[in-house]
């Protein structure tokens, strides 16, 4: 197994309680992957995911290799409301954690009548997307031709046009525009697409299933920050007996009678192996085995695909999908019991931040999720608050974010956009540190500090992930960076599917 991201521990635990004996090679000197956590005078901070979606897929998995649950090993809080949105106009709305009736209330009331049956409307054709796209691209092996999921499953609305053909919504930014009827919604829609790193002129109308997963399965916290996430699934695969070795870098895969067989490790050090599980990026698994760089897999039906072939794996892992910049504040004073725990002050030029971020330039006008846990883990005491504020950016290359005066005036252009969330902000701040893509860069090796979007449908195929498995027999991949793409909840199935396939062979057809 290379690396202990969150994808790859989760294929650790169940292949070893399939009877495989498991050893992880991680480069850094701990596991989690991007569930960092930062400490510094009694603060706490994820540096990395926030929330919490789909908690399904890891109680499933936690079901599957143990008698313990995933609630008897972390403590998992719904979120409520589940997110806070800045306007500005001045429009302020919270929207409830996984409530229709409750989010068509919220917005009618800030937005005025019949915004919420619109949002209500929309989320329904967004449901008849992820019922017709979910098991095909979050619960199976990724399809040997996926050309079917290069076709958009979002049921578009016809927009009507005097003497022309009606026309239908291809993208984000056009469903907001011809569907919801108000900008402030296409801010909700264009905020959450942004957010998974897509560009909402660009990403298709099936993005429309990540606000419904949002709003339909709930938003978690998990108490003591998501970092105790990756710990429990870290000692659950040590309960199972994995093996973990740390500060030790893949730079090889080991191939024999066209097959893999192992790794060797920087020192030096040959391992063997029966199969292989890369949970790295694809640019560095394809630079350390040329002749394991096709996408996709085994003889059968599934596995390998021309919709993410050589050249799309290479463009993903280049640099140019957008990263995050984070920056951590240490404030005095206790947290305001009405604050919620995320608020998205929404960018006043949604279409200049796109531009911006896919052109290679940091956005003057960001939009910024602003986290406020309500959770003494995270504070010295009650006198002081721990918050993180995020906003998506260029990746690290085309934007030099190493350079100290940017990093510096962005974090302040940040911070100024989180006064309207966190009144006093400048009087409470003790001190300020920051994240950049320029950093992510340098821990885990991703081109650009890039964080891996989501797999969707449509865009003919263009944001599928390789598949699991590759044209090297007993290579697989795992993680943000294959089927089906970046987030906690899609890197555990990515565990799911390289532990099925393994296990069962190219048969294996996700769980029924």
């Amino acid at each position: 197994m290379i690396g202990a991201g969150m994808g790859a521990m989760a294929a650790a635990a169940r292949l070893a309680v399939a009877g495989h004996r498991v050893t992880v090679y991680e480069r850094s000197a701990t596991y989690g992957g991007a569930v960092e956590r930062f400490e510094r005078d009694g603060f706490v901070f994820d540096t990395g995911p926030g929330l919490l979606h789909l908690p399904a897929v890891y109680r499933d998995l936690f079901v599957k290799t143990g008698k313990e649950s995933l609630e008897r090993s972390v403590e998992l809080v719904q979120v409520d409301p589940a997110s806070r949105h800045l306007f500005a106009d001045g429009t302020d709305v919270r929207l409830p954690n996984a409530s229709r009736a409750g989010a068509v209330a919220a917005l009618d009331a800030a937005l005025g009548a019949g915004a919420g049956e619109r949002w209500a409307e929309f989320l329904g054709r967004a449901r008849e997307a992820w019922d017709r796209s979910r098991r095909p691209l979050l619960e199976e092996p990724l399809w040997r031709d996926p050309r079917a999921l290069g076709r958009d499953p979002y049921p578009a609305v016809p927009r009507r046009r005097l003497l022309r053909s009606p026309r239908l919504a291809t993208t984000v930014a056009e469903v907001g525009t011809w569907e919801l009827g108000d900008p402030r919604l296409a801010a909700l829609l264009d905020g959450c697409a942004l957010s998974y790193g897509l560009d909402p002129r660009h990403a298709p109308a099936s993005a429309a299933v990540l606000p419904y997963l949002e709003q339909t399965f709930g938003s978690w916290y998990v108490r003591g920050g998501m970092r105790e996430l990756a710990r429990a699934v870290y000692e659950r695969c040590l309960a199972r007996r994995v093996e973990f070795v740390f500060g030790a870098e893949v730079t090889r895969i080991v191939e024999k009678d066209g097959a893999a067989a192992g790794v060797e490790l920087a020192d030096g050090t040959l391992v063997e192996a029966d199969a292989v599980v890369a949970g790295v990026a694809p640019g560095r698994l394809l630079a350390a085995h040329p002749g394991g760089s096709g996408t996709g897999g085994d003889s059968g039906d599934r596995g390998d695909t021309g919709a993410a072939d050589e050249a799309a794996v290479a463009e993903r892992d280049d640099g140019s999908v957008p990263g995050r910049f984070t920056v951590l504040l240490a404030l005095r004073g206790g947290r305001d019991g009405d604050a919620a725990h995320r608020t998205v002050v929404h960018s006043p030029d949604g279409g200049a931040e796109a531009a911006a971020v896919f052109g290679g330039r940091p956005a003057e006008r960001p939009t910024v999720t602003v986290l406020r846990p309500d959770d003494p883990a995270t504070r010295p005491d009650g006198g002081h608050e721990a918050v993180t504020l995020t906003a998506t950016v260029a990746p690290h290359g085309p934007v030099g974010w190493s350079d100290a005066a940017l990093r510096a005036r962005y974090a302040e252009i940040l911070m100024s956009a989180a006064q309207a969330a966190v009144p006093g902000l400048p009087e409470r701040l003790l001190w300020h540190e920051t994240r950049t893509p320029a950093d992510t860069a340098a821990r885990t090796g991703a081109a650009g500090g890039s964080v891996p979007p989501p797999a969707l449908a449509g865009a003919e195929g263009r944001l599928l992930h390789p598949a699991n498995t590759t044209r090297l027999p007993g290579l697989h991949r795992a993680g943000g960076w294959a089927h089906p793409g970046g987030g906690l909840a899609h890197a555990g199935m990515s565990g799911a599917l390289v532990a099925g396939l393994i296990v069962e062979g190219p048969e294996f057809r996700g769980s029924q």
